[in-house]
């Protein structure tokens, strides 16, 4: 960040806050977060509501973005509303839509402690002896998250919940392929089949649509903020779980099946704990293949931003490779799911 940009959020933030005196003492740009970027920001304030030494995270525009992705005024409604309904979740504090200070739209919350990397979630022996209360709390979190349901007129920018939130993915899904320059036949056909092999629509809540290891914070073994809201939007309840449990967000530790971190039994547990009842757990294989159709697709959208030129960037063109071992994926995930109904 230039010294003239970050003199500007400084004086902006002394006005937002009501702060007699504020400096940024430090900044970092975080890493992760290929559509966005996440600046932490180290505040000295006198007065207002920040008083004191604060660590804030400023969340706002990469050079690109992918369709599917909200900007950061309603980005910043749906963190409020996940924080208002007593969530998980960084306190949402400021948000800047006009782009009339850096440049761009903006927002800022509280720093969570704790980290995000999936290797370290997925590995560290230290958090064995708590992964069962952390994939429960993880459940948890995912029920109060759907506890949320339309009319909401705050978030009425995401439109009518769907009457069939599983056909419209799949109608989104073959969109997006179609708008690549390049034919993937092995995802289109897992496409076919989940036409073919779709449940009967359920109610829909709201979703996080992005909530997986890597996207939530762990300090001592325990879930500290929800984060990266960028995609959430009305659907099926399952449709996260599904996301959660892919083996495409296991990083590697596939028989821990409740996102690398956890047992599946655990999450559901803490699920139906918060909710008061479970949901069709047999229709999360259904959810979990649409799930890996999903991240191939965005796979391949974020490569595109590389190879069409739009932002040159090492981690966007490694992410396109993603797309080969989905495709995998897919004919595994439903090779297996054919064979489970063979031997009923």
């Amino acid at each position: 960040m230039q010294a003239e940009t970050r003199a500007a959020l400084a004086e902006w933030l002394q006005t937002e806050t009501g702060a007699d005196r504020l400096e940024i003492t430090g900044q970092k740009l975080l890493s992760g977060g290929a559509i966005q970027e996440n600046w932490l920001l180290e505040l000295d304030v006198s007065g207002g509501r920040l008083d004191g030494a604060e660590r804030v995270v400023l969340r706002t525009d990469a050079a690109s973005g992918v369709d599917e992705s909200h900007g950061r005024p309603e980005e910043f409604r749906l963190l409020s509303a996940g924080f208002e309904a007593g969530m998980t979740v960084p306190e949402p504090l400021i948000l800047e839509a006009e782009g009339a200070v850096i440049g761009k739209p903006f927002y800022v919350m509280r720093a969570a402690a704790g980290t995000a990397n999936p290797r370290i979630l997925t590995r560290d022996e230290k958090i064995d002896p708590l992964r069962g209360e952390l994939a429960r709390q993880i459940g948890r979190e995912m029920a109060t998250l759907h506890a949320i349901r339309a009319p909401r007129p705050d978030l009425d920018f995401l439109g009518r919940p769907p009457s069939d939130a599983a056909a419209q993915r799949i109608a989104e899904l073959y969109g997006f392929l179609d708008s690549l320059p390049k034919a993937y036949p092995a995802l289109e056909w897992g496409l076919r089949w989940l036409e073919l092999n779709k449940p009967a629509a359920g109610p829909s809540a709201l979703c996080h649509r992005d909530f997986r290891t890597g996207n939530y914070m762990v300090a001592d073994g325990r879930l500290t903020a929800v984060l990266d809201w960028e995609f959430a939007g009305w659907s099926d309840p399952l449709e996260d779980i599904g996301w959660f449990c892919a083996r495409c967000w296991r990083f590697g530790v596939d028989d821990r099946e409740a996102g690398g971190v956890g047992a599946r039994a655990d999450l559901y547990a803490g699920y139906s704990e918060t909710a008061g009842a479970a949901l069709d757990w047999s229709q999360v294989p259904f959810w979990e293949v649409l799930a890996t159709v999903r991240w191939g697709t965005i796979a391949l959208l974020q490569g595109e931003r590389h190879n069409s030129g739009a932002e040159r960037s090492i981690e966007l063109a490694l992410t396109g490779r993603k797309a080969a071992e989905m495709e995998l994926d897919v004919l595994q995930q439903v090779a297996e799911i054919e064979r489970s109904k063979s031997d009923v």
